[in-house]
């Protein structure tokens, strides 16, 4: 089998596709979201999610075999919280990535009740709407440290040639209080420019070294207050190896740049 691409996904805000207003405003992500299948060489055999909405003291993997929904947003219609993604889990999955962990030396718990957060199943239900790929998810360290989240992503990566589709999401600017204010789009852009410019380097360890300097980028700590929504990234940096990235393509919404990166290209 062909070596798997893999993915970052700026996921977009909240339950979005199930709420027409929002649909709307996100037309370009959902169009790119649900051609992504026509990307990969196969379809594959099952889908490992690190998302910007889980974060454990340890690494956490997902062991659920039907895994529950969990509604972690505000303030939204009454239906998104009804919302149901049936894919299954995968324990064939979830124990090949504590072992490839833990042959790497790093330590990691299971987690037989964690279910999919809007950062999960938002993009794969558009990929994948009839439910038919498992999904294993695998928490981000609650340190942030990008260093380790790389490490992680570098002992990953023999998934790809096993038809295992990773990946990572969250955003590329994710500050609640700077969505749709004039004063975001430039520091927006900025970050997104220097995000961007790190992914398409040649050099893996420059890129990994870049990204894990994120906090000197322009704009850094105005894009993210709080990274959970970056370090997801760092993960599939990793997992890359030394194929190089690109910015896969930008949604521009609430006046700032959502980007999607992919490494090792895909059709």
């Amino acid at each position: 089998m062909n070596r798997m691409p893999v993915y970052f996904l700026s996921h977009g805000g909240g339950p979005w596709p199930y709420v027409d207003d929002m649909r709307q405003q996100f037309a370009k992500t959902e169009q790119e979201f649900i051609a992504l299948p026509g990307r990969l060489p196969a379809k594959p055999e099952a889908i490992l999610v690190i998302t910007g909405h889980w974060e454990e003291k340890d690494f956490t993997v997902s062991t659920a075999e039907r895994p529950p929904m969990v509604y972690d947003y505000y303030g939204f219609p009454e239906h998104t919280y009804h919302i149901k993604y049936p894919a299954p889990g995968s324990l064939k999955l979830a124990s090949r990535v504590l072992a490839l962990l833990s042959n790497a030396g790093i330590a990691a718990k299971e987690d037989a009740r964690r279910g999919f957060d809007h950062g999960t199943f938002v993009p794969i239900t558009l990929m994948y709407p009839n439910a038919d790929v498992p999904v294993v998810m695998l928490s981000m360290k609650s340190n942030y440290d990008p260093h380790q989240h790389i490490r992680v992503g570098q002992a990953l990566t023999p998934l790809r040639d096993e038809g295992i589709l990773i990946i990572g999401s969250g955003l590329t600017y994710h500050n609640m209080r700077g969505f749709g204010r004039d004063e975001s789009t430039p520091i927006a852009d900025a970050f997104e420019n220097y995000l961007s410019e790190a992914v398409k380097q040649n050099n893996a360890e420059v890129r990994n070294d870049m990204l894990a300097k994120w906090e000197t980028a322009p704009g850094a700590r105005l894009a993210h207050p709080h990274e959970d929504h970056l370090i997801p990234l760092m993960v599939i940096a990793g997992a890359a190896g030394e194929d190089k990235g690109r910015s896969m393509f930008v949604d521009h919404v609430m006046k700032v740049p959502m980007a999607t990166y992919e490494f090792g290209y895909g059709k």
